[in-house]
Parts: structure tokens; sequence; C-alpha cells
């Protein structure tokens, strides 16, 4: 009888400790006050607008219709494209939590003057969490880069 209640509470013990792990654990979300728009832009990069990124490393800030609340950076990469939402990913939108490119290396808020890697969406400087990412599908026979969530 005391193997069973030493096992139930054994069993307990390691239930709880499970649950406040994963409960306490840090991920990659942004605040529940992010606006939660539709995305959905179509890029020509044929036109003299999107011309940066027609070469990797180049980018631009997209502000169409579609493009959420804040708009989109958009970046060129060796392999692709990165998409990321100029809302900052921890703080609740203000005038002040529009991110842009600096240097043409970083992302930066400067509502609490966090930093974040261009090419990754690494954070570097206070924030903990990376910007908001969109998916995208290019084609490269229109050169037509489509951009949604």
């Amino acid at each position: 009888m005391k193997n069973i209640h030493s096992a139930l509470r054994i069993l307990t013990l390691f239930i709880f400790i499970t649950l406040a792990a994963i409960s306490c654990r840090s991920t990659d979300e942004t605040v529940n006050c992010f606006p939660n728009s539709p995305i959905s832009v179509v890029l020509n990069l044929n036109l003299p607008s999107y011309q940066n990124l027609n070469h990797p490393g180049g980018w631009v800030y997209v502000n169409e219709q579609g493009s959420g609340t804040r708009g989109l950076i958009v970046l060129r990469t060796n392999g692709g494209f990165k998409v990321y939402d100029r809302n900052a990913p921890h703080l609740c939108p203000t005038t002040e939590t529009t991110l842009s490119v600096v240097d043409n290396i970083k992302l930066y808020c400067p509502a609490d003057k966090s930093e974040w890697i261009l090419l990754t969406g690494e954070p570097i400087k206070v924030a903990q969490i990376s910007p908001k990412i969109y998916l995208s599908q290019y084609d490269p026979n229109s050169n037509v880069l489509s951009i949604y969530n």
C-alpha cells in the first residue's frame, strides 16, 4: 500500500514539474495585442519601386493594401525572400513601435531601442522574440513575389 502511495506521489510530482516547465518556457510568438490582419500582397519585381529586391541583400518597405497595419519589410536573401511585419513583436502597437531598417543590416524599434539581425530576424538587443514572418512564393518566370499569411 505504501508503495502505491509513493508511486502516485512521484507520478503527481513528475506531472506537476513537467506542466510547470512547459508553461514557463519561452516561445517565439508575438504579444497578445499584436494586430491580426490578413496579409495578401503581390509584388511585381519588374517595377522600379521593387528593383532593390532583384539582388540578394536588397530590401524594401511595402505599404500596399493587404500589407497589415504598419506594412512589411521584404528582404531578398541568397535563397529566397524574408518578409517581416513592421509591428514590434514584443510590444503593443503605438506610434513608436514601427520597425525600420538601419544600416542595411538590422531592424530597429524606436520605442525601446530593440534590434534584430535583418537577414535572420534574430534578436540582438532588448527584445527576446523575432519579428513576425510571413510566407512568400516567388515565380522567377514572371518575377512576381506573392506574400500571404
